[in-house]
């Protein structure tokens, strides 16, 4: 096999995604040409821009062979913080470091457990998430937090925010994706993924990998929280309803290996792009609405069956290999 064909191999997920998102958009071009009028497109890629934010971090959490969902809880809580700091005439760049700074905080105590106790990711994040999601209720109890209008779209105008909340999940996107590949601490995600134990022996210590990557998970929810908050004058505390789902879905649809250790955030910016555009292409398909889920549940089910197949194949030609 050569080196091409190989590098090819490798991506086989993400192309086959980004096809499916081609062939989407060619169908919506030749049946339902008024989805690319006006400003319906730039509309779906500043809702998904958020998305895409919290998707890198789930990456990484999922790359490492653990989950997170929390991340609704987080992303809601995160978002009143940022409109009650804003609320209190705080500067928007300190509103924003400091929303990071508390995602990475519920964050850090996912991961102290997880990784300082060994306990399963998914038990962890299920009881933080409840904990995250009783205290916001007895704390707000569903009332808006009013943002000040240098909040509502950074103070930019509609158009400008919205160009700055696609460039911050661009860049966001763009160093992951080179430091995931190019760093030794993005290595070091795959390799405890990968085996834990070969790592260990390996030189890298698991237990601070796991640890690091649930606090960055936590600090790039609060980024995504205020990047989703802004698009609006005021802030609802279940705004992350539903997101660890939304995540999850787009990173495996993506190609990251809910096994660990296989997948780039390559996939995931397709997943998001792929599972945002359904509902809309629905809408102008004339379809009933309710096939949304159905279709997406489709999709995500084909994904996990293609990595338990592919798994499965890997593990029989390692035992081939073995055998000669």
């Amino acid at each position: 096999m050569t080196n091409k064909t190989n590098r090819l191999f490798c991506w086989k997920r993400e192309l086959s995604v980004a096809g499916a998102y081609g062939g989407l958009l060619l169908l919506l071009a030749g049946a339902a040409p008024d989805f690319y009028a006006g400003d319906k497109f730039r509309t779906i890629l500043v809702s998904s821009a958020p998305v895409l934010v919290a998707a890198v971090g789930m990456t990484l959490v999922i790359l490492a062979r653990h989950i997170d969902i929390s991340i609704g809880s987080q992303f809601s809580i995160c978002g009143v913080v940022a409109g009650f700091l804003a609320a209190a005439g705080l500067p928007m760049p300190l509103v924003a470091a400091l929303t990071v700074v508390g995602g990475g905080l519920m964050g850090a105590a996912n991961g102290a457990l997880v990784a300082g106790l060994g306990l399963p990711s998914i038990v962890v994040t299920l009881a933080t998430m409840v904990s995250f999601q009783e205290a916001l209720r007895w704390e707000r109890q569903g009332a808006k937090v009013m943002g000040p209008p240098d909040f509502y779209w950074f103070g930019l105008g509609q158009t400008a925010g919205q160009l700055l909340v696609v460039a911050g999940a661009g860049v966001v996107f763009a160093a992951f994706a080179w430091g995931l590949r190019g760093l030794a601490a993005g290595r070091a995600v795959y390799a405890v993924g990968s085996d834990a134990e070969a790592a260990r022996l390996a030189g890298i210590r698991p237990g601070r990998v796991v640890f690091w990557t649930f606090v960055t998970m936590g600090a790039l929810t609060g980024l995504a929280s205020l990047l989703a908050a802004v698009r609006f004058p005021d802030v609802d505390p279940n705004m992350g309803k539903g997101l660890e789902l939304q995540v999850i879905a787009a990173v495996v649809v993506g190609g990251v290996a809910i096994s660990g250790g296989r997948g780039t955030p390559v996939g995931a910016l397709v997943g998001v792009l792929l599972l945002a555009s359904i509902g809309p292409a629905l809408a102008f398909l004339r379809i009933p609405a309710q096939w949304e889920k159905a279709i997406q549940g489709a999709i995500i089910l084909v994904a996990v069956a293609s990595d338990a197949f592919n798994l499965r194949l890997r593990r029989h030609a390692g035992a081939g290999l073995v055998a000669r």
